[in-house]
């Protein structure tokens, strides 16, 4: 157990925290050692008092469903917070407006979106994460993207303070988001949709299997692991690299969908960012393009 850290961080927060945690629980990859700290809120306002409270040198990391990040073997120093859990309020606040707390994943505004006869919103169910993953990296998916629907976010700063952020104060692109202050890590968020009489759930049941047909679904995988270059798909590349089936220790290029790098059981984050490395080389060295990662790659090799 962290001791030090523990005896730094008010008892009134204990209850939500775990030390010495073991991040290989929390991911998709289903790899990564421990972080110092797991820290799980139950509100806004608890998480915002957490933050007021933390020594200012302790490293603060946000995690969703886990789903877009490679923690490495050494685990995280500092705290991670873990918003899933906690911050889940998903509500329509107007005709055609739906409130979103950073932690709900996206699935589940999909679903609910198609409920309230609201759209376009289906893409969200192809986002394996949630919220406020999507937003921190403008998540897409069948066509759609995130940003072109917020209307305002909630921001929390490294010190507790709270507000409110017009869109129009980003600027984001495919897979990128650049805030007007950095810093600032977004609570939840407005969504304006159009009303969509047309929208069944079948509607997502149909992406959904159309994406288990293509994807490796049930697969211990982040999802995609490069964005795709301009003009192309990071698959088509490195299939055409003949990396399908390479494989580094526990760690292999997916047969099914080659933007996926899946562990079969026995892979460490030491397999999968070795792999990350080989299929950038190998892709670099066919095609002269360098992919780059979607997913995060975080932590201290062991």
């Amino acid at each position: 157990m962290n001791a030090p850290l523990k005896g730094r961080i008010p008892a009134e927060f204990h209850a939500h925290l775990r030390f010495d945690e073991p991040l290989s629980r929390h991911t998709s990859w289903h790899v990564g050692g421990p972080a110092d700290a797991l820290y799980t809120p139950r509100s806004t306002e608890e998480l915002a008092r957490f933050l007021s409270v933390l020594p200012g040198d302790v490293p603060v990391h946000w995690l969703g469903l886990g789903s877009n990040v490679l923690v490495r073997d050494g685990g995280l120093r500092g705290v991670v917070v873990s918003l899933h859990l906690g911050l889940d309020r998903l509500e329509r606040v107007g005709p055609t407006r739906v409130h979103a707390d950073a932690g709900v994943p996206c699935a589940r505004v999909a679903r609910q979106c198609v409920k309230w006869l609201l759209g376009p919103a289906e893409f969200f169910a192809g986002i394996p994460g949630t919220v406020g993953g999507a937003l921190a990296m403008n998540a897409g998916a069948w066509g759609g993207e995130t940003w072109p629907h917020v209307v305002e976010v909630d921001v929390v700063d490294r010190h507790g303070a709270r507000r409110t952020r017009a869109a129009r104060e980003y600027r984001y692109g495919y897979r990128r988001v650049a805030p007007p202050v950095p810093g600032e890590w977004f609570v939840a968020v407005r969504f304006e949709f159009a009303p969509q009489p047309a929208a069944t759930p079948e509607t997502i049941r149909s992406l959904l299997l159309r994406r288990r047909e293509t994807q490796p679904i049930g697969a211990w995988s982040c999802g995609s692991t490069f964005t795709n270059p301009p003009g192309d798909h990071a698959a088509r590349l490195i299939e055409q690299a003949g990396l399908k089936g390479w494989r580094i220790g526990g760690a292999v290029v997916s047969e099914k969908h080659a933007n996926f790098l899946v562990n079969e059981g026995d892979a460490s984050a030491a397999d999968i960012e070795r792999l990350i490395g080989h299929v950038q080389a190998e892709v670099e060295r066919r095609f002269g393009v360098r992919l780059e990662t979607e997913v995060r790659i975080v932590g201290e090799r062991a």
